[in-house]
């Protein structure tokens, strides 16, 4: 299936290492997205970090999905970095702040929203946290991730049959985005976004960085000293800044 890339005047892009990297901010994020349910055409949000331009470098399949995607948000302070590199000033919007925002605006327009991925219990538990934060938030199902990819259209077909408008799935990049272009079409939602980590966030199971440390670009600090096994994704932020740098000499 392929996944509609954003037209709209509105959607304005910059390319990060061969990306096109949305430059609205979290409000103008919200709209369009409001748009697209709106048209019921369907499309994939990423949220992406460094890591994830870097994993689109040597995977030619997952590059090719963020090219057909209908927005890629810059959600790391590394991306914010490249884009200023640029001249242009963008706004982070992350994945977590995205499911915390459209929970609460299910709540006004009626949105039915699915959770899908992270370890048993842990989908639920956030659905539950965002129904006692946003009372009226519309979360019509939630279930686990760990599945084998052999059950993927099985799994979105028992999706399917909740109707969601929005169906957010936190399985780690580029696994997430891979099962979303997979199965889109089979769940009908016409917003399907990656989320990584942001069930665990919001199910209180990890702790997200202070808003000081928010604000120092250092989430990927704290991250790593919540989970040492993080390192691996530090590690390609080296790799990251060498690239962006080569590719704007």
């Amino acid at each position: 299936m392929k996944i509609e890339r954003a037209t709209t005047p509105s959607a304005k892009t910059a390319p990060v290492l061969g990306v096109e990297i949305s430059l609205l901010a979290m409000e103008e994020t919200l709209d369009f997205i409001d748009q697209r349910i709106a048209a019921r055409s369907l499309g994939l949000i990423v949220t992406a970090d460094a890591t994830g331009l870097m994993i689109a470098r040597r995977d030619p399949e997952f590059a090719e999905i963020l090219r057909q995607a209908a927005l890629v948000t810059p959600d790391s302070a590394g991306v914010v970095w490249a884009l200023k590199r640029q001249g242009i000033v963008a706004q982070r919007v992350s994945g977590v702040d995205l499911v915390d925002r459209l929970c609460a605006r299910s709540a006004d327009h009626g949105y039915r929203i699915y959770f899908l991925g992270a370890a048993p219990g842990v989908a639920e538990r956030a659905a539950e946290r965002m129904r006692l934060r946003h009372p009226g938030c519309n979360i019509v199902g939630a279930q686990h991730g760990y599945f084998p990819s052999e059950s993927d259209e099985i799994v979105a077909q028992q999706v399917a049959e909740a109707k969601p408008d929005i169906l957010f799935v936190a399985m780690g990049m580029p696994r997430q985005e891979k099962f979303i272009h997979k199965i889109q079409g089979i769940v009908g939602a016409p917003i399907a976004m990656g989320v990584g980590g942001s069930f665990d966030v919001l199910s209180g199971r990890t702790r997200r960085a202070p808003v000081l440390i928010q604000k120092l670009h250092a989430e990927w600090l704290w991250r790593l000293l919540l989970n040492p096994k993080k390192f691996q994704k530090v590690r390609e932020l080296p790799g990251f800044v060498r690239a962006v740098l080569k590719s704007q000499r």
